[in-house]
């Protein structure tokens, strides 16, 4: 039974090896008949543009696939360059606040060196700017020798203001722009006298100016640094810069006139001050006592209401410089 099975399955084997080669020698004669190629040129040719078609399409998809691959190389490279610039940006606008910080802080190592007081260098940590108080906080107080009532400079000897307030280590300093603020100013070219106040906005009005005084946009206001009989001083050394004069405002029928001015130093910006720490004058002590500045000479009082008439009674710290530069 099992060789019946075997001889079948070689004579099928047989018949389709046979019908394979028969098959194969067909077509080798019939491809070589001229007939035949010419049918086979000429469907080639006939079909020619549709495979040049299926060609552009395959190479379309193909040019798609590979755009779509640029596409997201150039985003990715796009981004890349954006972290890159942004990086670049800001390491460009740290180096230009060091540079700004730099320059601060070496012009007021100029001035310290240069200025006849002894000061104390500080940072501003903190402000106040609203419509009631206009103040900055310090990063030095009492442990570095600042008391109530020191003058606050920053580069250029231009006038923050004056300390009100003191720890260990912090000062609260009252702006020149505050509204309670008052410094008796003079101009830099006639030495005109007048009361500069502090207005909302950081504004600053010098007040009471004798109307026969010439006074022009453009000129410096210094602080007065008056100093009467008596050792009673102005609480502002000489010569310190408080603005300069944008407008004024003169009414034919009065006895004074009124000029507007610019703060020399931008007051909200400020970032590093000096403390003078050696000046008599400023707010009067626990041990001094008022007197009648109706006998003190030269008009009895210091102008504006800088400074009450006081009548020293302390001595004052180690080093104080007792007149004004």
């Amino acid at each position: 039974m099992t060789s019946i099975f075997a001889t079948r399955v070689a004579r099928r084997r047989a018949v389709a090896f046979t019908a394979l080669v028969s098959t194969s020698l067909i077509l080798m004669a019939v491809s070589s008949s001229p007939t035949i190629t010419e049918f086979q040129n000429a469907m080639g040719f006939a079909l020619r543009p549709i495979q040049g078609a299926l060609h552009d399409v395959a190479d379309s998809v193909s040019g798609a696939f590979n755009a779509i691959g640029d596409i997201d190389r150039l985003h990715t490279d796009n981004a890349a360059l954006r972290r890159e610039n942004e990086r670049l940006t800001a390491d460009n606008l740290r180096a230009q606040a060091l540079e700004q910080e730099n320059e601060q802080l070496s012009t007021l190592l100029q001035l310290k060196s240069s200025f006849s007081y002894q000061t104390a260098a500080a940072v501003v940590i903190a402000r106040e700017s609203s419509e009631v108080r206009r103040t900055v906080s310090l990063s030095k107080g009492s442990d570095d020798g600042i008391a109530k009532g020191d003058v606050v400079i920053a580069e250029g000897g231009a006038l923050v203001g004056r300390v009100n307030d003191v720890g260990p280590n912090f000062a609260i300093v009252t702006l020149i722009s505050d509204r309670t603020s008052t410094v008796v100013g003079q101009t830099e070219t006639n030495a005109a006298i007048g009361d500069v106040v502090g207005q909302l906005g950081g504004a600053l009005i010098m007040q009471n100016i004798d109307s026969t005084e010439t006074v022009q946009p453009g000129e410096q206001v210094l602080t007065a640094g008056i100093q009467l009989p008596g050792g009673i001083r102005s609480p502002f050394p000489k010569g310190l810069l408080i603005g300069q004069v944008t407008d004024v405002k003169r009414e034919a029928s009065s006895v004074v006139q009124t000029a507007y001015l610019q703060p020399t130093t931008d007051l909200d910006k400020v970032s590093y001050v000096l403390v003078v720490l050696d000046y008599v004058g400023g707010l009067p002590g626990a041990v001094d006592t008022p007197i009648d500045c109706s006998h003190t000479g030269q008009g009895g009082s210091l102008p504006g209401g800088e400074n009450p008439c006081i009548q020293p009674g302390g001595s004052p710290r180690p080093g104080a410089t007792p007149l004004v530069p």
